[in-house]
């Protein structure tokens, strides 16, 4: 909105390309002077073809259903997830003695620990499983939900099979020694570790929450989709995937989240040559 602003207080040309990362209905203001912004905001927002870039589909029509904007006023590029570091990362070492081999399949989860991730859904899912076969989970990240997710882990008997280590640097070589990577979150805008997942050949568990994961796993195709809050299904996706790891997914299911390719389309969009 600031930038919009400044671009018509200043009266230049310039182009402004405003970019949607999450679903904008799940975050609406609730007070007045958070409302009374938002409205301005929306107001001021251009329906030209391609003034708009959302980071997925789902984000894309949400975003439409508030603003009744024409369709074509939205563009879908993707984050650019994927670049070449992203296999040379994830061959490096893990410190973690959990990965190391011999040891019982890990459980992985990423992501900041709030309540938009749902982590302790996770944890009960977990309880479920680990009360049928030996298994260990890891979660990683940081955030204002550590003590409660510890005292949850406490109260389900799982402590001593859950590690919290915290925010790490390269989550690409724990994702690459991970049994299966599970995303547990209630909303998402496109969620970054589910493609790293896929790219680095994880298997993968997602609740089917607005918005990406179904967009990202082509409606299950590439891996499983979870109903959002539910942690039996939750648990019987994890058992059967560690009964039955699939195969890894083939390279198209990520090439669209790549560097080049995002390159290419905000190329196309802001309207320079690209090499």
């Amino acid at each position: 909105s600031i930038a919009l602003l400044a671009q018509r207080v200043a009266g230049v040309p310039t182009r402004v390309v405003i970019s949607l990362h999450t679903t904008v209905s799940q975050v609406l203001p609730r007070n007045r002077r958070e409302r009374t912004v938002f409205s301005l905001f929306r107001r001021m927002l251009p329906a030209a073809p391609g003034s708009m870039v959302a980071v997925s589909a789902g984000v894309a029509e949400d975003f439409l259903r508030l603003t009744r904007l024409p369709a074509e006023s939205v563009r879908v590029i993707y984050n650019p997830v994927v670049t070449p570091e992203t296999p040379v990362l994830a061959a490096q070492p893990v410190a973690h003695p959990w990965f190391t081999p011999g040891q019982p399949p890990v459980v992985l989860g990423i992501g900041r620990l709030t309540p938009a991730k749902d982590f302790p859904l996770l944890l009960r899912a977990f309880a479920l499983v680990h009360q049928q076969r030996e298994a260990r989970l890891v979660l990683l990240g940081e955030g204002e939900e550590r003590a409660a997710l510890e005292s949850l882990a406490q109260q389900l008997g799982i402590a001593s099979a859950c590690s919290l280590p915290g925010f790490v640097a390269n989550p690409y070589a724990y994702l690459s020694r991970a049994a299966v990577f599970v995303l547990s979150s209630n909303r998402e805008g496109l969620p970054t570790a589910l493609i790293e997942a896929l790219a680095v050949g994880t298997p993968v568990i997602a609740t089917d929450c607005p918005s990406g994961p179904r967009e990202i796993l082509d409606h299950g195709r590439y891996g499983i989709l979870s109903p959002v809050g539910d942690r039996e299904a939750l648990a019987e996706a994890i058992l059967d995937t560690l009964a039955h790891p699939p195969a890894p997914v083939p390279p198209s299911a990520w090439e669209r989240f790549t560097l080049s390719e995002v390159s290419r389309a905000y190329a196309d969009v802001l309207g320079v040559t690209h090499a």
